[in-house]
């Protein structure tokens, strides 16, 4: 099968750096600019989940929206984004719409695009 990778567009590396790698978790598995002071293009992951950054022009729109669905222990990564007190997101937990078995949580970055992260088959007490 097939791996997908979403570009999403990003307009500062720190700013990036800040939010995915060190408020979600992720690490830097690679980046890539030509000399001088160009655009960053770059791969995150985290477990399963693999993003492309791009601040080259052209590359993703700001604003997208990427769906991770099968995501484990939500309640738990919910919880340890909200300790970790970053400033610019304070994302909510609920049930969706679609799955009354299931938990979502949203993330928007500082460029406006967002992880939907969903839980399916959660247990309700």
């Amino acid at each position: 099968m097939a791996v997908v990778k979403p570009v999403l567009r990003i307009f500062d590396y720190q700013r990036a750096v800040e939010h995915y790698v060190h408020w979600l978790g992720f690490q830097i598995d690679w980046e890539h600019r030509f000399e001088g002071n160009s655009p960053v293009y770059l791969q995150v992951s985290r477990g399963d989940v693999v993003l492309h950054l791009s601040e080259h022009s052209g590359d993703g729109t700001p604003g997208s929206r990427v769906f991770i669905d099968n995501f484990d222990d939500l309640a738990a990564y919910h919880a340890a984004l909200l300790q970790k007190q970053y400033k610019y997101n304070r994302p909510g937990i609920h049930v969706p719409f679609y799955d009354e078995k299931a938990l979502e949580v949203t993330v928007i970055d500082p460029f406006h695009n967002q992880l939907i992260l969903v839980e399916r088959n959660v247990a309700k007490s």
